[in-house]
């Protein structure tokens, strides 16, 4: 038996300001934009070198939806980027002023810092250990 997840939704208030941020700031690739009807679309983005599992950007349609952007996880970490260069990213997280909630620090895993959205969801930046 083989399963795999291939996409996490994530909850935005506009499609077209998400991919902005992901794509402009993150550096995120734009896999698939179309229309589905005239108020929902099928936006799909991943990080540079995901093969497998990439974000679904689901636009909040009710007030229930409306109240879990930025805060899918009640507060705790939703999302972990993996990067081969921690530097590279963490500057450019800096570069285009995303908030910084936590670190950066040294684990045994590895360098790590907790960041933003714009939303408010909080990511984790994962990189390897300083040489």
């Amino acid at each position: 038996m083989r399963q795999k997840i291939t996409k996490i939704a994530l909850v935005v208030d506009d499609y077209d300001e998400a991919i902005q941020f992901y794509t402009q700031k993150l550096n995120f690739k734009l896999l698939e934009d179309y229309n589905l009807s005239e108020s929902k679309r099928w936006v799909v983005i991943s990080p540079q070198g995901a093969e497998e599992c990439c974000i679904l950007l689901a636009k909040a349609t009710n007030l229930k939806q409306s109240s879990r952007v930025g805060n899918q996880t009640g507060g705790r970490v939703f999302l972990f980027l993996n990067t081969d260069d921690f530097t590279r990213d963490y500057e450019n997280l800096l570069k285009h002023k995303i908030p910084i909630i936590r670190g950066p620090k040294i684990e045994e895993y590895g360098q790590v810092l907790v960041f933003s959205d714009l939303y408010g969801n909080l990511w984790d930046l994962i990189g390897p250990l300083p040489a």
